[in-house]
Order: structure tokens, then C-alpha cells, then sequence
């Protein structure tokens, strides 16, 4: 088999560039986060853990790769 064929495939998880519905503070979030992320000025939460994907609670600018 040619090395060019082989797919490789590529991760579901990602850095999202997240803006804080109250405060308009923007942060980077682990899109699979395992602990509470909250903002750095007004202290809400903007990300909670689900065990799985993260639940966003702030509006998603960005996906960074």
C-alpha cells in the first residue's frame, strides 16, 4: 500500500476561542475539559465539564487549530 493513501485521522477535540456572555472577556477553552472554566473578570462559568464535551455557556468566536 502507497504511503499517500493511509488516512490519518484527525482528533474531534479542539481550542475554542470563547466570549464571555457578560462581561465580553474573551478565553481559550479546552473544547474537552475535565474542570469548570470560569472568567477571569466576573468569575461565571463559561465552560462545565460533562464528561464528554465540554457545555458552553459563552458565545464561540473561534475554533484555533
Amino acid at each position: 500500500m502507497n504511503k499517500n493513501n493511509i488516512l490519518i485521522p484527525k482528533p474531534k477535540s479542539r481550542y475554542l476561542s470563547i466570549q464571555c456572555n457578560h462581561c465580553n472577556e474573551k478565553t481559550v477553552v479546552y473544547s474537552h475539559t475535565t474542570a469548570n472554566i470560569t472568567c477571569k473578570s466576573c468569575n461565571e462559568i463559561i465552560a462545565k465539564s460533562s464528561g464528554g464535551m465540554a457545555k458552553i455557556f459563552g458565545n464561540i468566536i473561534s475554533a484555533l487549530d
